[in-house]
């Protein structure tokens, strides 16, 4: 990703330093985001919310529904709908539907959609530690306590602002 073309390009010498951080960590996202995108797609012929969709499948066995799926991937129900549909096709989930509202489905992984998802999963891994791996474990560790502090102060200014 060129410099000329990333969100960090946008920054003027006199924006406020929140604004530097913000657009520095969008930048960040982004080109970590591209890249397992193209990994994704290149090794799988898959995408972002299809791996999204199957890891939140693989962390409630237990199923979950339409809902639940399109709350939890902050994403809109005809979306998700979609994405069961293939995955359903493809062998990797299933949707039953429940006891109490039959028009509501329960979807899950199949023995074949968590043996994919887990080969998927294991080398996602290994491509964001590649990622991040010319940075010093404790640079890791200290980029980790910096953004759980940008984590409370983003929360507490939320709610005080009722978003």
């Amino acid at each position: 990703m060129s410099s000329q073309l990333d969100s960090e390009s946008r920054i003027q010498d006199d924006d406020h330093l929140a604004l530097k951080l913000w657009l520095r960590l969008l930048t960040c996202t982004n080109m970590v985001e591209g890249v397992l995108r193209q990994r994704l797609r290149e090794s799988y012929a898959s995408t972002l919310p299809r791996f999204d969709l199957l890891a939140q499948l693989d962390r409630h066995p237990e199923k979950l529904t339409m809902g639940e799926l399109s709350s939890l991937m902050m994403v809109s129900g005809g979306n998700v709908t979609g994405l069961v549909k293939q995955l359903e096709k493809e062998g990797l989930v299933n949707r039953t539907p429940m006891k109490t509202d039959r028009r509501a489905y329960l979807v899950g992984l199949t023995a074949k959609g968590r043996r994919h998802f887990r080969e998927m999963a294991d080398e996602h891994e290994g491509w964001i530690i590649e990622l991040f791996a010319n940075m010093e474990y404790d640079q890791q560790e200290a980029l980790m306590d910096d953004m759980l502090a940008l984590k409370k102060s983003v929360g507490q200014a939320a709610r005080e602002s009722d978003y």
